[in-house]
């Protein structure tokens, strides 16, 4: 319990310094691809999220999704790429093939679906390769380009706002 205390409290600092290091890129072209990253302590449900999503006109195969959870069982068995803090080492780099897949991948879209800051959740936001980040308005204002204002239980509401704004912006 307490090493795991110290884990997350030495990963906080070095993503809180990453995170005052970042560099905004202007998004200049329309949204193909989008990558999530679903907190499932909160929300529970990811495909209708992601159905909302096919709904606004987005390809089923463009969207990408992984799931943090805080505890994995062995016996468990999951739909989409899964992590929680045991992938995490101490010096803030993942291990887990998967969430290194995701992190490398280039997504117009990135949508952090989290409303509480964990720290496995801030790094793998910040190190992800996206060109346009949202998330919600409860997270650092540093690590998202476009923030809304709502919680993570309001889903149609977070998509409805987000291409709301991406009309406006001429992104989609």
């Amino acid at each position: 319990m307490f090493l795991n205390y110290l884990k997350n409290f030495f990963t906080q600092k070095i993503v809180k310094k990453s995170i005052n290091n970042v560099n905004h890129v202007p998004l200049s072209n329309t949204i193909q691809t989008i990558g999530i990253i679903f907190d499932e302590s909160y929300f529970y449900e990811k495909e209708a999220l992601v159905q909302e999503l096919i709904q606004k006109g987005i390809q089923e195969n463009n969207v990408k999704v992984l799931v943090f959870k805080d505890k994995i069982k062995k016996t468990e068995t999951f739909d989409y790429p899964t992590f929680c803090h045991k992938d995490l080492s101490w010096t803030a780099t993942f291990e887990k093939s998967d969430v290194k897949e995701f992190v490398a991948q280039k997504f117009d879209l990135l949508i952090n679906y989290y409303d509480t800051e964990k720290s496995a959740l801030l790094l793998v936001s910040n190190q992800s390769k996206a060109n346009f980040k949202v998330g919600f308005s409860s997270i650092d204002s540093k690590l998202n380009h476009f923030m809304i204002n709502t919680n993570a239980e309001n889903y149609k509401v977070f998509i409805e706002e987000l291409f709301k704004y991406l009309k406006i912006l001429n992104k989609i």
